[in-house]
């Protein structure tokens, strides 16, 4: 999984973080979650703000 994956990693997010807010997570920890994935794999560095909300909002999408 690489950071442009957005919806496939918003539905890991969803499967591993079910009970959580998406708008409750700082993307400081929303940035650690997603490098932890299982199937990601991609530079560390890359995961900057933009992307960080495209994620939180496609989470957020997940999980209604």
């Amino acid at each position: 999984m690489q950071w442009s994956d957005i919806h496939e990693i918003a539905a890991a997010l969803h499967d591993k973080h079910p009970d959580i807010a998406p708008l409750s997570v700082r993307f400081t920890d929303l940035h650690n979650w997603v490098v932890n994935l299982d199937d990601f794999d991609d530079d560390h560095k890359r995961g900057g703000e933009k992307v960080l909300e495209a994620i939180q909002m496609a989470w957020i999408a997940e999980a209604k």
